[in-house]
């Protein structure tokens, strides 16, 4: 069942479209995961279905045209649209993200500062550094788990490209941390649960960098993300509260970290697809820029993002009470076949000659960067992606031994069951 644009219809969209015969289903989504969403589209003949979770009635939608919908500025808030735990462990209140109107667009203006072309090069820079020095000692370890180390590179890196003194860093613990975070996001029991108690030691950690930095205690260089978040002022011209500028900061790094999701299902896909690890190695840039948004687009990242509407809106000939919880399921367009033929494949030639309209692949969102909620750090993810599995097709000589490298779309943020273990070969002399 589907409507246009043009159809007259002008019904309450719980009225209008198909609704699941489960009373409710919370764990038919906990166990089923990313394909919770498609499976219920294909099984009502929609692509907008309403549902019960948690107890609320919530309008789930899907598709390009439902992105161009979800992402239109203004129309939606993010307040009240995630469950609380995972909005604490991924944002917090009053980060950018949980803004409206004019407070978001000033606060995810200066965000945006931070992802400018020579901000992600000196970002790629600092990660070329640390992941050198990762391969280094890799092969005095007899196995290396690929998941764990990319984490390491990337908190590190993050920590030196935010300015972070190195005697602020413990590297192993916060990557611990931002690493909790984002697992425990998808989840509503013992994940979810230590994800926020190692939180609440990164947001002290946090907090004591911003007020380090407003005595004058710590000087990180001028423009960089922790001068700029602890300096920062709101639309009226005051500083950022401590708590919360300590959370931005937190937003900046741990996004980065969780961009390890990414590199380890590229090098999954260079071990599926080893035809492609030629052309990554030499550094065709086409090359590299087509795999990793198929990367992108194929494998799981977040299944599914929320908003409750902001001001009454029709669509479809339905119309979207204000506070009505929509659901968009990000996985299930990226592998929409209206969109993306044959969208199972893994195919990065499909990425050769691709012009997005900001609503196809929506891995992290879509619509505009600074008037919508799309991830700043898009741009910043696609060149760590291109720069890592780079410098493991070119400078790394390992194999892949047996081990269990499933992908269970049932757990939610997923990843190889292995963690992808490779053995590196002692350098040659």
């Amino acid at each position: 069942m589907s409507f246009s644009d043009n159809q007259s219809l002008h019904v309450p969209v719980e009225q209008g479209v198909p609704r699941t015969r489960s009373l409710d289903s919370t764990l038919k989504l906990l166990s089923e995961g990313y394909p919770f969403f498609q499976r219920r589209c294909a099984e009502l003949d929609t692509d907008v279905f309403t549902t019960r979770l948690m107890g609320r009635r919530a309008v789930c939608v899907s598709g390009h045209e439902a992105a161009r919908m979800f992402w239109q500025p203004n129309r939606f808030t993010r307040r009240g649209a995630i469950p609380p735990t995972t909005l604490m462990l991924l944002q917090d209140v009053g980060s950018a993200q949980t803004l409206d109107g004019e407070d978001h667009r000033h606060r995810k203006a200066m965000m945006m500062s931070l992802q400018t072309p020579g901000d992600r090069a000196r970002m790629v820079t600092i990660a070329q550094e640390e992941w050198r020095a990762h391969f280094a000692r890799w092969p005095t370890l007899r196995r290396v788990t690929l998941f764990d180390e990319t984490e390491s590179v990337l908190c590190a890196a993050a920590c030196r490209w935010a300015g972070i003194p190195p005697s602020h860093i413990d590297r192993p613990r916060l990557a611990q941390e931002f690493s909790a975070m984002i697992d425990g996001a998808g989840n509503v029991f013992r994940r979810t649960m230590r994800g926020l108690l190692l939180r609440r030691r990164t947001e002290a950690w946090a907090k004591g960098l911003i007020e380090a930095v407003r005595a004058g205690q710590v000087a990180p260089e001028p423009g960089s993300p922790l001068a700029v978040i602890a300096r920062h002022r709101d639309r009226d011209e005051q500083p950022l509260g401590v708590d919360i500028a300590a959370n931005e900061l937190i937003n900046v790094l741990r996004p980065v970290v969780a961009v390890a999701r990414f590199i380890v299902f590229g090098a999954h896909a260079m071990h599926e697809y080893p035809e492609w690890r030629p052309r990554i190695a030499t550094g065709d840039d086409a090359a590299l820029t087509a795999f990793a948004q198929e990367v992108r687009r194929c494998y799981p990242f977040f299944p599914a993002v929320g908003g409750r509407v902001l001001n009454a809106f029709v669509w479809r000939g339905l119309h979207f009470a204000e506070g009505t919880w929509v659901l968009f399921d990000m996985h299930g367009t990226n592998h929409d076949p209206r969109l993306w033929p044959e969208p199972q494949r893994f195919k990065p030639e499909r990425f050769m000659a691709w012009q997005s309209d900001s609503f196809d692949l929506v891995p992290q969102g879509g619509g505009d960067y600074l008037t919508g909620h799309r991830c700043p750090g898009e741009a910043m993810t696609v060149d760590l992606v291109k720069t890592a599995l780079h410098l493991l097709a070119s400078e790394v000589v390992y194999t892949v031994p047996r081990q269990d490298l499933s992908i269970d779309l049932s757990r939610m943020p997923t990843g190889p069951a292995s963690r992808f273990q490779i053995e590196v070969a002692p350098p040659v002399r």
